[in-house]
């Protein structure tokens, strides 16, 4: 075991699959010779070499086509998307090319494409920087997607996202790169969680489709996901209430059988996601848990989100989900 933040862990997955696999390629924007705009990739293409790891142009587009010409011709390419925003541009090709092959081809072809990118708010990104658009992709048939919330998991996760033969979306929690946090460090008082984990150092997958229990309760179920997690985490503490708090981690296909569990233990639930509430994930895994637990829930479940805007940059912070906010909402369950 050695220290790591999840920039590091995700590097020494990547690393560790350029070693160990001849049909592993990177590329992306900057995430050559640069090393990617967050680092994720630095040093990588001085020990593989520019045919392994290497810049693309700025056309989303074309980099996911390119992925797809790859991915069926027997290569598996991870793609960086520089920011989830930016991920727009390519959602043609990832929905109706990439996630359908396998199924128009009879089987025939499959797209063991990952394509990693920085998701969420925290760094004062603005509108078009700090986007969370996992719910764009749980509804496409035909791709897994995965969003990591610490060092461990995010090298275990990308580890299974690449060996995978479907192709998956995976969302890293910027603001976790180099440690949670929440709060505003100019403004408010800045809780900082812990920058680096004991991470292996060698090979090791977390099996996709599964969710993590990070916490056991008996009161009340909380569910998160990325940087949620942290901040749910607090939120919990804040509330005095004993909560089980999982980690969703795969959101297409999720761990049902695990939330279901929980919940008919707990009775309650509260989900936690910083995207907007209408029509978020959270949303479809309150429809679920209500048609597979509906005569243990003690009330209704409630969703504790983004609000319905257009991500801020000046008030980043009133709209990210908050411990005061998900500590509200657990005790909102309790009340008879």
């Amino acid at each position: 075991m050695v220290e790591m933040n999840m920039i590091q862990a995700l590097n020494s997955a990547l690393d560790i699959q350029l070693k160990n696999d001849d049909s592993v390629i990177i590329f992306g924007e900057d995430v050559g010779f640069f090393g990617g705009v967050f680092r994720v990739t630095d040093t990588l293409q001085q020990k593989y070499g520019k045919h392994r790891v290497f810049d693309s142009p700025l056309a989303e587009g074309g980099i996911a086509a390119t992925a797809f010409g790859m991915g069926i011709n027997g290569l598996r390419p991870v793609v960086e998307i520089q920011f989830a925003d930016y991920i727009f541009p390519a959602y043609d090709q990832i929905v109706n090319e990439i996630a359908k092959i396998r199924y128009r081809s009879g089987g025939e072809f499959s797209t063991p494409i990952t394509f990693r990118t920085p998701a969420g708010g925290g760094i004062k990104g603005g509108n078009h920087h700090s986007q969370s658009p996992e719910a764009q992709f749980t509804h496409t048939p035909g791709i897994k997607v995965v969003y990591c919330s610490t060092p461990n998991n995010a090298k275990g996760l990308l580890t299974a996202a690449i060996e995978s033969n479907d192709p998956v979306i995976f969302f890293e929690p910027k603001r976790c790169y180099r440690g949670p946090f929440y709060g505003d460090p100019h403004n408010v008082p800045t809780w900082k969680g812990h920058p680096k984990a004991e991470v292996p150092e060698d090979y090791y997958k977390i099996e996709l489709e599964k969710a993590e229990i990070v916490q056991e309760g008996t009161e009340c179920t909380v569910i998160a996901w990325g940087a949620m997690v942290h901040v749910a985490e607090e939120g919990i503490k804040e509330s005095g209430i004993s909560c089980e708090l999982i980690d969703l981690q795969t959101l297409l296909p999720f761990d049902k059988e695990t939330l279901v569990k929980s919940v008919n233990k707990t009775g309650r639930c509260v989900i936690v996601h910083e995207a907007p509430k209408t029509s978020g994930f959270g949303a479809e895994l309150s429809a679920s848990i209500q048609e597979n637990c509906f005569y243990s829930l003690e009330s209704p479940i409630i969703r504790v989100t983004g609000w319905d805007t257009p991500f801020p940059h000046s008030t980043e912070w009133d709209y990210l989900p908050n411990p005061e906010r998900i500590a509200t909402a657990i005790k909102k369950t309790q009340e008879e």
